[in-house]
Parts: C-alpha cells; sequence; structure tokens
C-alpha cells in the first residue's frame, strides 16, 4: 500500500507519508551545463518504466491513508425494472459498517454525465441497466463492506427491457429518456447529388460485437475529506477537471471545493472517461468524515465502465467501371446503452469517416445511436472510426472482386490525399499519404512463415490451435488482407479544445532545474517521459520533473483521441519557449548586451549571433525563479450543419494501413495471425520507442476484436465479466508485426507531430477479417469472427 497525502496539508487532518505519485526524475544524470540528453525525437527512457515492471509502482488500488474505510457498491441485477423499496436495516445494523447510502442521500444533483446529464448517482426509481449503482455503503473492512452491500434489500418491479437498437427507435418502444424517441443522436451528412447512379454497385450488410477496454488496474481510489468541508480525491482517470466538475455538482459544493490528484493508472483506452466511484467515495468521506477508499472487482470493473459500442452498418458503393468510386450510402446504428457518456461524438466520428479515407463526390450517410437496456457504452480507442472501418474495407473488397481489381490498386486508385474534400465538405489542408501507406505495407517482405501442410517441419504451436494440437496442417488454408483508415487527432465540432502547462525554472541544489506542471492524465501512453523530452529539447539548461498531475493547475483535457502530445506537448513547449524568451532577456540584462541574436544553445550555454558564449551557467540568473503558465489551442472547427452535416469539423486526420497473414483451420474455424506489416504517417517519432509500443499495443486491440473479444450481453443481462471468460489475446495470439513509420509532419501541430494511439486499432481488424475472407472465400461480415462463422458460412 502507498499512503496518501493532500494536494494541500491545509485542507486535510489526515497526515501521512508520500503522495502515490511522486515527481517524475530525470532518467538521466544530471548534467546542468553541457546540454541534457534525452530530448524529442530521442528513445528517452520512461520514469515510470523500471518501477512497473518490478511492481513497486504505486496504482490506484494501492492507495491507503491512516483509519481509512472500504466502500463497496450494491448494484441492479436486472437490465431494467422499477425499483419499489431499499430496506438498509440489517446492513446498517452489522458491527464494523459506518454508512450506507441511498439517493436520498445525494447532497447535490442526482444526475451526471460527460455531455448529458442523464446517468443517476444512484438510482432511485427505475434501473436502466444490469450492474446500475443503487446504494454504496462503508465499513472498517472491504469483507464488511461487501457483506454489508449483499445485506441491503432492493425490491424490484421487472420490466420489459429494451435490447435491440432498431426497436428502440422504432417508435414502437418506450422511451427510456422522456422526449428522446431513444434516439441519443443522428447525424446527417449529405456530401454532393442524392440521386446518382453508377454501372458497378455493391451492398454490405456488416455487424461489431461489443468490446471492452480490458485495462489491467479496475476502478478504484481513495477520498480524503477536508477540513474546509471539501474532498480531496486520488483517482485513476482520464481528465480530471471533467471529473471534478461532474463531482462537485452531485456534492453541491463549489469546485474549488474538490481537489482531485491522478493516482497510479492501470491502463484506460477510453473506459476511465466516465465517472466511476468518485461521487459515491465521497459522499462516503464526508457522510463519515474519514478517508474512504473504493477498488473495483474485476467482474465489478466490467459493469463499473462504458465500452465499445456495438455497430449494424449499411453499405452501398457504386463505381465506374474503372473503380473510381461515384457514390457511398451509409447507414449505421450505434447501441449507446442506457445513458449518454460520448455517444454523440461517437456517432459524429462514425459518420464523418464512414466511407474511409477516400475521395468520393457523392455521399448519403446517417449514423445513429440508440438508447437501450444494454450497458451504457462510450469512449474506446478508435472512437466510432472502428466500427466503421469494418464496413468502408469489406466494400472495398467486394467492390475489387466485383471488378477484377486487385484490391490494393482499388484503394489506391480511389486514395484520399492532401487537398480531397471529406464528405463534410472538410478540405483536407495537411499530408493525406494514403497511398504511400498502402504500397509500403504492400511491399512489406514477407516474412518466413509455417509451411502450412509439412507437418514433418512445422511446429504445431505455430498452427491455429496451438499447443492443443488440433490439427497438423491438414486443412489449414493462409490468407492475406489489406485494411486502411483514418480518424481525428483531438477534440471536434467547435468543441473549445485547449491544454494548460505551468514551467518553472529554477535554481535547485546542483544547478537549475525545470519543472513541468499540468492536469493531463498518463494513462500509460508515455505523456510524462514526451513532456521530459519537450522540457529537455526547449530548455537544455537542466534535468527535468514532472510534478504529480492535479487541479491545482488548469485543465488539459482528456486523454483520449490521441490528442495529448499534440496539445499538452504543445502547452508545454509554448510555456517552455516564454520561459527561455525570459531567460535570455535576463542574460541580456546581466551581461549588459542588447537581446537581440541571444540564443540558448543545445549545451545549455547561451551564445550570441556569431556562435560566441556569453554565460557559460544560467545558475546565477536564476535568483528568483522563471515561471510561465500558459493555455494552448489548436486552429478553430466548427460544428456541423445538422440537416446536410457539412463544416470544417476536426483539425488534424491520423492514417494507419496495415496487411494481415493468417493461417485458418477451415475444419475448425480457427485462425490465427501469422503476421501484420502496418505503415503509419507519425508526423514526428517525438519518442521511437514509445511508439513502437503504441503501434503494437493499438494493433493487439485490433487482433483481440478481429477474433475473440466481445461482450456477451442476453436479454440486456452481461453473461461474461471476468477475463476468464472475456478473451483477451496473449502474447502467444500476438503476430510479428512490422512498421514503416512516415514522418511527413503537420506543419500547424508543435514539432509536425500527429496523434499515434489510435490509428493502429483501426485499420487492424478489417486487414484480419480480409485476410480470413481470402484464406476461405467466406464472406465474413462480423467481428469478432467465430469459428461457426467459418466452417458453416457468416
Amino acid at each position: 500500500m502507498t499512503d496518501v497525502t493532500s494536494t494541500d496539508a491545509t485542507t486535510t487532518p489526515w497526515t501521512t507519508i508520500p503522495s502515490p505519485n511522486q515527481p517524475f526524475a530525470p532518467a538521466h544524470p544530471a548534467q546542468p551545463h553541457r546540454g541534457v540528453p534525452g530530448g524529442v525525437g530521442t528513445s528517452a527512457r520512461r520514469p515510470d518504466g523500471i518501477p512497473k515492471v518490478k511492481g513497486e509502482f504505486a496504482y490506484s488500488s494501492d492507495l491507503w491513508a491512516e483509519g481509512m474505510l472500504h466502500g463497496a457498491t450494491v448494484r441492479s441485477p436486472h437490465p431494467y425494472a422499477r425499483i419499489v423499496s431499499i430496506d438498509t436495516s440489517v446492513a446498517k445494523s452489522m458491527d464494523g459498517v459506518r454508512a450506507v447510502l441511498v439517493a436520498d442521500d445525494v447532497p447535490g444533483a442526482k444526475v451526471y454525465g460527460m455531455e448529458h446529464d442523464d446517468q443517476p448517482v444512484l438510482a432511485w426509481d427505475v434501473v436502466r441497466y444490469h450492474g446500475e449503482s443503487v446504494a454504496i455503503v462503508a465499513a472498517e473492512d472491504p469483507e464488511t463492506a461487501r457483506r454489508a452491500a449483499d445485506a441491503v434489500v432492493v425490491s424490484y418491479q421487472e420490466l420489459d427491457p429494451i435490447v435491440d437498437p432498431e426497436f428502440a427507435i422504432s417508435g414502437d418502444a418506450p422511451e427510456l429518456h422522456e422526449g428522446t424517441g431513444n434516439i441519443t443522436r443522428h447525424v446527417k451528412i449529405r456530401h454532393g447529388e442524392q440521386d446518382v447512379s453508377a454501372p458497378v454497385v455493391v451492398t454490405g450488410r456488416y455487424e461489431m460485437g461489443m468490446q471492452d477496454q480490458a485495462f489491467l488496474g479496475p476502478e478504484s481510489g481513495m477520498v480524503l475529506p477536508g477540513v474546509d468541508g471539501g474532498v480531496d480525491i486520488f483517482v485513476a482517470t482520464q481528465w480530471m477537471h471533467v471529473d471534478r466538475g461532474q463531482v462537485a455538482k452531485c456534492l453541491g459544493l463549489p469546485e474549488d471545493q474538490v481537489r482531485i490528484t491522478l493516482a497510479g493508472v492501470g491502463g484506460a483506452f477510453g473506459a476511465r472517461e466516465d465517472l466511476s466511484m468518485q461521487v459515491h467515495a465521497s459522499m462516503l468521506a464526508l457522510h463519515t468524515n474519514r478517508p474512504v477508499r473504493m477498488v473495483y472487482s474485476r467482474e465489478e470493473s466490467f459493469f463499473g465502465h462504458v465500452h465499445r459500442h456495438p455497430a449494424w452498418m449499411e453499405y452501398e458503393h457504386g463505381a465506374t467501371e474503372e473503380g473510381d468510386l461515384v457514390y457511398v450510402k451509409v447507414r449505421v446504428l450505434l447501441d449507446g446503452g442506457a445513458y449518454t457518456s460520448s455517444s454523440t461524438a461517437v456517432a459524429g466520428n462514425a459518420g464523418r469517416f464512414s466511407i474511409g479515407p477516400y475521395e468520393c463526390p457523392n455521399a448519403t450517410i446517417d449514423s445513429i445511436v440508440a438508447y437501450t437496456n444494454n450497458p451504457p457504452c462510450g469512449a474506446m480507442r478508435g472512437f466510432g472510426a472502428v466500427q466503421v472501418a469494418l464496413g468502408h474495407e469489406a466494400q472495398m473488397d467486394k467492390l475489387a472482386a466485383k471488378l477484377g481489381m486487385d484490391p490494393v490498386d482499388l484503394r489506391i486508385r480511389n486514395a484520399m490525399s492532401q487537398g480531397s474534400v471529406m464528405p463534410t465538405g472538410q478540405v483536407v489542408h495537411n499530408p493525406a499519404p494514403v497511398r504511400e501507406l498502402l504500397e509500403a505495407v504492400r511491399d512489406a517482405p514477407h516474412r518466413e512463415l509455417p509451411v502450412v501442410g509439412e507437418r514433418d517441419v512445422i511446429d504445431i504451436r505455430q498452427l491455429p490451435g496451438g499447443a492443443a494440437n488440433s490439427t497438423h496442417g491438414e486443412d489449414v488454408r493462409r490468407g492475406v488482407g489489406y485494411g486502411v483508415g483514418f480518424k481525428n487527432v483531438g477534440f471536434a465540432e467547435g468543441f473549445d479544445d485547449y491544454s494548460t502547462a505551468r514551467v518553472t525554472l529554477s535554481r535547485g541544489a546542483e544547478g537549475p532545474i525545470v519543472s513541468v506542471h499540468h492536469a493531463a492524465s498518463e494513462v500509460g501512453q508515455g505523456l510524462v517521459t514526451i513532456c521530459m523530452q519537450i522540457a529537455r529539447t526547449e530548455l537544455p539548461v537542466g534535468p527535468a520533473i514532472v510534478l504529480p498531475a492535479d487541479t491545482q493547475v488548469g485543465s488539459a483535457g482528456s486523454s483520449s483521441a490521441s490528442r495529448q502530445t499534440y496539445m499538452t506537448g504543445g502547452a508545454v513547449k509554448q510555456s517552455c519557449e516564454l520561459v527561455r524568451s525570459e531567460l535570455l532577456d535576463r542574460a541580456a540584462g546581466h551581461v549588459g548586451v542588447a537581446r537581440a541574436g541571444l540564443r540558448l544553445a543545445d549545451d545549455g550555454t547561451i551564445r550570441n549571433a556569431a556562435d560566441g558564449i556569453l554565460l557559460d551557467d544560467v545558475t546565477e540568473l536564476l535568483s528568483t525563479p522563471i515561471e510561465i503558465e500558459r493555455e494552448f489551442r489548436h486552429r478553430e472547427t466548427f460544428p456541423m450543419d445538422p440537416e446536410r452535416g457539412q463544416g470544417d469539423a476536426d483539425v488534424q486526420f491520423a492514417f494507419a494501413a496495415h496487411r494481415a497473414v493468417v493461417d485458418v483451420d477451415a475444419g475448425l474455424g480457427i485462425v490465427r495471425v501469422l503476421d501484420m506489416a502496418t505503415a503509419q504517417d507519425v508526423g514526428k517519432a517525438m519518442n521511437p520507442q514509445q511508439l513502437e509500443g503504441q503501434i503494437e499495443g493499438g494493433t493487439s486491440h485490433g487482433v483481440g476484436l478481429a477474433l475473440m473479444e466481445e461482450i456477451q450481453v442476453v436479454g440486456g443481462k452481461v453473461r461474461n465479466p471476468s477475463f476468464t471468460d472475456y478473451l483477451i489475446p496473449t502474447v502467444l495470439d500476438m503476430p510479428t508485426v512490422q512498421m514503416t513509420i512516415m514522418e511527413l509532419g503537420d506543419p500547424e501541430a508543435p514539432y509536425g507531430v500527429r496523434g499515434v494511439g489510435e490509428p493502429p486499432s483501426i485499420s487492424s481488424t478489417p486487414a484480419i477479417a480480409a485476410a480470413v475472407r481470402d484464406a476461405t472465400g467466406v464472406a465474413i461480415t462480423r467481428v469478432p469472427i467465430r469459428p461457426d462463422d467459418i466452417v458453416f458460412g457468416a
């Protein structure tokens, strides 16, 4: 366990030892006077890497405070039911139980939400999904807390759950949220002519199941009551300032009395954007005036966060006989589950990216997200673009087959490029290397692979089924498939997207030191390392440290949408540049020369226009620290027109392509992915080693979605809330991954960078589906691909 303390010792009586995330120390020897290694473009070592590998890193589930209580949640066993009564008397009478709270005990707003306040803190009249929170308890130990939660008696009147999103929006279903018609959002995009024909037409229906983010660290955190009546929250989250606003509203407190510090995050991938235990633990802490720790079990975690939206897609592509796209018609239906979460933005993305990175003069697109009594769905890596990539890439393969063309050649013929026009009318101003990416994966080396059918020279562990010894090569067929996709980077549709960073240059015991303070969540993506690299590059006068992220500095936005290197990196860069400017002003005054022409050299010296050294050591200029805090914004985006979906909605696009090679046991329907070749334009490889990890990680998400990952929901109930039954790829399931990295650069972005985290998860899944189609001849239209889809035909 790791002790926690408040970010401000004056606000809480709970005095303990260090915070769970101490300032990240420099990952290199201090060299304050001759430049600092590990700048932008290098594979600087992660300061949290070794502690994580050794099991010494403090995650949010490791928090501890003297006198703390343990929280637990009472959850609905029904997907849709009316609450008749809640009896807490037995639970309250149990030894060691200190609080049992229900909806009437919520001190402020009873509902919350990222975009719309529609989700109850604790349900009071109706439960709308399996696992919804109904009551919370606090006790002296975890076991007592769980037993007390089990002792709360809730009487329900079960209702017929609405689990089919098509029925939900048909007009025949009861409304789950009054006045909505069960439609969370309907995005209409009308581009070019709407009544147009083409000589070659292909149609298709495609389906994607519900994927879980499957992070390893469950929802958890600690809340300490403050002497000012506020709370200090230590939690694993993706967006502290949005959390703060929602928590404050529900507690009936001003925002400055809700102080949040980022605790160690064990993965996120979108699922930590929404609240989980923050309000519940805060209510218990304020009610008992004691610290409260909550840690979800793995099963509870499946109920405690949103998932990827399941999708049903209908496509029609029209083309000339030469293979030029004439029109595309798309209808996307997403199941948003019981509450809004970020469904409106996911629907927007699904609509804008539904035809893929291709030029098409005419498009009719409808993207609809529905309320149902299934589990709430929201942000997950790829955020709408993943779903539609399955559809638009399957369509390109189907069109190529009908035209008798090579599928890569067809894609290249229609590939988007700089200057292309999106279906929204937005012009793609920056490089769009779709052709180059496709050529790179097509021409990537074909690695030496197991020889199918030669049982005497093959290791059966390399065949489909692996060590299960289900085949020795008989009926195993090889296939190759391609996929390409793209997505926006950053927030869109007119959202005021910005990040704040405070940079301080001060005199330390051994010379100058650069401190970076921001509120961006390090969720494992390596942002802390990147910020240190930027500080070392812009201010190479001494070691750089990154202070714990908290709400004592301005918002950095969410660690999502592949935006933090662009946005928080941009804020750190901008603040460092202003600190450097002030340092040069001081140097000019100190030496008695004009400011013009002075520069801070890479070796940490201050030089004049003739490259002569004026100051070898800047320490003497730091009798008082230089501190700058600035907000960084990208260029403005705009909402889409509600009738035709036209508008410059996005600031940047990121592109990736994959080639998948698979072996398929056609008799058993088992698939093994042997090799993935991928190409991606990253703008600037800020940290090549971390970049490699992002691409491999995103590809693993794509492998899982293609072949095994799906939350099984039957009648609104989750049937597999465990890592025993919800399958994710292991190291034995992962193929080799060969990468082509392009650094074409976005001139509007800091260092030319593009977001890199999401594109690998977009193009990998359709590439695998295409490879299975190539191997078997079966029209794979749904992922994850089930064995019976292959054996009996999709």
